[in-house]
């Protein structure tokens, strides 16, 4: 390449508009009080250390979910619990925000969320089940080499409030982490799953869009903790446009 060439490169980079995402963190069910006010604080740290790159916009208001809003956006991420009030338009215009190429991602109650519409469900990957779990565990990375999850492997311990789902099925999402079972109870009360598959974080493509889930975050220290956070800064490149779609 030459001089000009990479001067023009360079400069094309440094002018290009940031990635704008909508994190919606309304709650018509459960209210995580104090980790909605951290990953609030999270999202914006994270903003703020993308040079740039990511302009994140903070709301509770599910009304902003329109054809119309959502066409400023280049993803939509998910703190909710609860059925909230979207009109039949609003799921439309939801689903068809993310299969025509835009990403949504989702953290912890994000599966407790419209549960009975069953495209949500679908979209998202699974339906949460219970959480037999609350307590100190390790999670086993599925993918070392998905730069999402990279630094966090092979494993790391933390504490959380561990999901099962329903719902849920390995061929239709590209598992990230899992809960390594041998650090819990599987005879706990509210163990539902008979298969020993507790997956943690996910990513999928929906139509053209990609799509991408994590468990964790129940706790304020969920969303303090520097791996937490780059987890997500990693996830929300990639759900804006950056790296490689791999099925499914």
């Amino acid at each position: 390449m030459g001089r000009l060439a990479g001067l023009l490169l360079i400069a094309g980079l440094l002018g290009a508009e940031p990635k704008r995402v909508l994190f919606v963190t309304a709650t018509y069910g459960f209210r995580h009080v104090e980790a909605i006010d951290a990953a609030n604080q999270t999202m914006m740290d994270i903003a703020g250390r993308s040079g740039g790159a990511l302009d994140i916009t903070l709301t509770e208001d599910v009304s902003l979910l329109t054809a119309d809003n959502l066409a400023g956006y280049d993803a939509v991420f998910f703190f909710t619990s609860g059925e909230l009030p979207l009109s039949d338009q609003q799921k439309q215009d939801l689903l068809d925000f993310i299969r025509n190429g835009k990403g949504f991602g989702g953290a912890h109650s994000a599966t407790d969320t419209l549960y009975t519409w069953p495209d949500y469900g679908d979209m998202i990957g699974g339906i949460f089940d219970g959480h037999p779990w609350a307590q100190e565990a390790t999670v086993i990375v599925e993918q070392p080499d998905d730069p999402i999850v990279a630094h966090l492997a092979p494993s790391f311990v933390m504490t959380e409030e561990f999901y099962q789902f329903r719902n849920f099925s390995r061929d239709q999402v590209q598992v990230l982490l899992h809960l390594d079972t041998t650090t819990v109870d599987l005879n706990a009360d509210g163990v539902h799953r008979t298969d020993g598959d507790f997956a943690l974080a996910w990513k999928r493509t929906y139509g053209a869009g990609r799509v991408f889930y994590s468990a964790l975050g129940h706790f304020e220290s969920s969303w303090t903790e520097p791996r937490f956070q780059t987890m997500l800064e990693q996830a929300l490149r990639w759900l804006t446009g950056g790296g490689e779609v791999t099925a499914p």
